[in-house]
């Protein structure tokens, strides 16, 4: 585990993340994103994105590409309602000799190694939470750590983004922190073509014929406003080709199967 020294206090750092994320078609979603973290004088800042859409839309798979297209490493940080102050920034655990380590999270990391943190589901945590990294998403730039009585500045080549769901979060975020999460970049459903090409690349095994039958599927129910995503259809596909693999079933069988399974009954209103 790589060590760092600030202020006298040695930070164990966490590991980046190395994930299967591709992400397909919606190209200007992507370059919404990297101008967001562009920096175009000595004395401009990046912004700190905010990505919004249903479950299941891509959000941290938009977040993660972004952030590889820019060659930096990529640090997810998964938020929940018990998620503390600590948690986002330094945690002391006690080590096997009984001695207090001080472990750096995967924003701090970010932040000391030039990379991009992501923050997940951001609008789960607390204002509490929030407040620990107020400094760090404006021209500050800095957190500071209660627990290891230190202060830790960004690296100029440090990102942040966050994701949120549109649905009822757990939280409001106040105002000061809203103001800070700038700019809002709304990620919808695909085109029936451009969701094709998700399903193939997560499902390049998958019969043509199969794809084409979940992806009407989905777009019929996108037309009625339904919250079934890409996600839906991937587990869909590959629920039904183990059921048509496993028991021989046939293709329109084995996707009603599957849809009534994964996403009830009611469901099934949009396959034809």
């Amino acid at each position: 585990m790589e060590r760092v020294n600030i202020e006298r206090v040695t930070l164990h750092l966490a590991h980046p993340d190395e994930l299967p994320l591709n992400w397909v078609g919606q190209e200007e979603l992507i370059n919404q994103v990297l101008s967001a973290w562009l920096v175009i004088d000595e004395d401009d800042l990046p912004l700190n994105p905010r990505l919004i859409g249903k479950p299941g839309v891509g959000k941290t798979t938009l977040a993660y590409a972004a952030a590889k297209r820019l060659g930096r490493e990529v640090y997810l940080f998964q938020a929940t309602i018990d998620t503390r102050p600590e948690d986002l920034l330094i945690t002391p655990v006690i080590s096997d000799e009984g001695k207090i380590k001080y472990m750096a999270s995967p924003i701090v990391t970010a932040m000391i190694k030039g990379g991009v943190a992501i923050i997940d589901e951001a609008n789960r945590m607390s204002e509490k939470s929030w407040a620990s990294l107020a400094p760090l998403l404006d021209s500050r730039r800095y957190v500071e750590s209660v627990a290891a009585g230190i202060k830790i500045k960004a690296d100029k080549d440090f990102r942040i983004s966050v994701t949120m769901n549109d649905d009822a979060s757990t939280f409001e975020l106040p105002e000061y922190i809203n103001s800070r999460l700038q700019p809002q970049i709304l990620i919808d459903f695909p085109e029936a073509d451009e969701e094709k090409l998700i399903l193939k690349k997560n499902l390049p095994f998958a019969d043509d014929k199969i794809l084409d039958y979940v992806v009407n599927f989905l777009q019929l129910a996108h037309k009625a406003d339904e919250r079934y995503t890409v996600r839906d259809g991937i587990n869909i596909a590959r629920y039904a080709l183990k059921r048509m693999k496993g028991n021989r079933y046939d293709i329109v069988s084995s996707i009603k199967e599957a849809i009534k399974m994964i996403l009830g009954e009611e469901a099934l209103d949009y396959f034809i």
